[in-house]
């Protein structure tokens, strides 16, 4: 071959990678454009909501139920539009290299309990049946970014909710397997929705991509899903496998390779106590016979409220003292479960009650502690979930019956917040709970508010960080540095928009104990403080 050809091949190449180039790009600003075609209608819907809905709701003001519909309308298109933003900001730092994972203990159970508590008003709302099973659960605590696990795993149900129709069925499976020293934890999720074709499984994380793309749909999104999750897995040095088909609906497979933290539970608190376990599910029944057989306490299973009230009678006939009850699923005779635990708290004051439930604590807290309840267990649990759930029950065994108050008396919180409206909105959940508010325009005015006070004056400071004067960081660390006899121990929380593993990690590192994203989730946030009394 002459030198002549070698150059005319050479540059029939480079025009070949030069059309494939222009090709991808030509597809890549089309996907774009109908990216910001359907960002435009995605976005704008919420929006129309939210704004008519405040219309109408100042409209008729006076009337109670229309106004309260509307603010239901209201919280729902908020929390949509909420997680649009999201999606494009994390591909925007993921595209930018600016993502970062944290590597946090986490508890297997918790990260199921909590996904499906997001999930599962979709669930319901779609009129859709849905179960979780587990296998060969042995690891139950974890190192590893949990809220990304989260975020991967409510994409992917939240997917199988649109794209199955009203009614459909809806099946994650949870199983470990060792390899070396990490644990192959793996989620199946399964679904007989509409199904992808095997054109599109071919592109399905390319960002901007729909099954349907049209601004007809009625699937909302950015497209943009699916791509984070893969890129989030792969981060995590996990893998990501989908079976589909047209009218077959879809499978998906997710791998995560994980540290194991290795915990041994005490068992000491146990010794000779006598537990009522209240469950009419007979798969949850297994549950409690296969991890507390072997345990040094005695149990009963009992599926209705009626059994549990013989069951504690004859026990005080015979002298026998029963100390806690677990409140799971009762029969559909039973009642409801409120009902039942405050009946049983009222005829048993000494008796502790454990609810065990699917359920979102922090929307059930405050009427279940009302009603005498004293813990909660989240379902799923698994042996060590259990019996650390257990321990925390006995633990508390000074403790009388509804002592653990649901509100804020007696707490005093300085409120570090720049923007008024944000400030008013804070004042008003706080007070509202009966704590004691002072408040603070920037980091400055924290700081000299902290120092001037008496010591032990503030039990816990909600911390801007945006802010002018001074930021937040700077004023949790000022105060954490000052040597005041509470610096180190006065509650410092983060409440920020900057919501960024990189950004919570800060907040760490500048001395807060805890971070309170943006929008602030009310029951969430009513949570925390709570647990800063016990």
């Amino acid at each position: 071959m002459t030198e002549e050809q070698i150059r005319i091949e050479a540059l029939e190449r480079e025009l070949l990678q030069l059309r494939q180039q222009l090709e991808e790009a030509k597809a890549s600003n089309i996907a774009k454009e109908t990216f910001l075609s359907n960002m435009s209608h995605d976005i704008r819907t919420p929006m129309n909501a939210i704004i008519g809905m405040t219309a109408l709701a100042k409209k008729h003001i006076d009337e109670k139920a229309r106004v309260a519909d509307a603010l239901n309308k209201i919280e729902t298109a908020g929390a949509h539009l909420l997680e649009l933003i999201n999606g494009v900001l994390d591909m925007s730092r993921i595209n930018s290299g600016r993502m970062s994972l944290v590597s946090e203990r986490f508890a297997l159970s918790d990260l199921l309990h909590e996904t499906m508590a997001i999930v599962r008003p979709q669930l319901e709302q779609k009129g859709h049946r849905y179960t979780l099973s587990t296998e060969n659960i042995a690891a139950e605590s974890f190192y590893g970014d949990s809220l990304r696990i989260r975020q991967i795993l409510v994409n992917i149900l939240t997917n199988a909710v649109k794209y199955t129709p009203d009614g459909g069925q809806i099946d994650l499976r949870v199983s470990e397997s060792m390899e070396g020293e990490l644990c192959r934890l793996c989620f199946v999720c399964r679904d007989n929705g509409v199904g992808m074709s095997e054109d599109f499984l071919g592109r399905i994380f390319e960002p901007f991509e729909r099954v349907n793309s049209t601004t007809n749909s009625k699937i909302e999104g950015t497209g943009l899903g699916m791509s984070i999750v893969k890129k989030l897995v792969e981060a995590m040095h996990g893998t990501i496998d989908i079976v589909s088909a047209p009218g077959e609906g879809t499978e998906v497979t997710l791998v995560f390779p994980l540290p194991v933290e290795a915990e041994t539970v005490q068992t000491e608190a146990l010794r000779g106590k006598r537990l009522l376990i209240l469950e009419a599910d007979e798969a949850l029944r297994a549950a409690y016979r296969q991890y507390l057989d072997g345990q040094p306490l005695d149990y009963q299973l009992v599926s209705s409220a009626a059994e549990a009230f013989a069951a504690l009678a004859d026990a005080d006939i015979a002298g026998q003292e029963v100390h806690a009850l677990l409140i799971g699923r009762a029969r559909q005779d039973s009642g409801s479960l409120f009902d039942i635990a405050r009946y049983l708290s009222r005829s048993f004051p000494a008796l502790r009650l454990l609810l065990v439930s699917d359920d979102n604590w922090a929307e059930i807290e405050y009427r279940a502690e009302r009603c005498g309840v004293r813990g909660f267990l989240p379902l799923p649990f698994f042996r060590k979930s259990l019996l650390k759930g257990l321990n925390s029950l006995f633990a508390d065994g000074e403790e009388t019956a509804g002592a653990a108050a649901a509100d804020l008396e007696g707490m005093r919180i300085l409120l570090v917040e720049d923007n008024f409206i944000n400030r008013e909105i804070a004042r008003e959940i706080l007070s509202s709970a009966h704590a004691a508010v002072d408040e603070a325009e920037d980091g400055l005015q924290a700081l000299d508010r902290f120092l001037s006070a008496e010591p032990g004056t503030y039990d816990v400071i909600l911390m801007d960080i945006q802010m002018p004067v001074m930021d937040g960081y700077t004023a949790a660390g000022r105060i954490r540095a000052s040597g005041r006899s509470d610096s180190k121990s006065v509650a410092i929380y983060a409440m920020t928009a900057n919501t960024f593993a990189e950004d919570i990690a800060r907040a760490r590192s500048a001395g807060m104990d805890g971070h309170l994203a943006k929008p602030i989730d009310i029951n969430i946030l009513l949570q925390t403080l709570r647990q800063l009394r016990r």
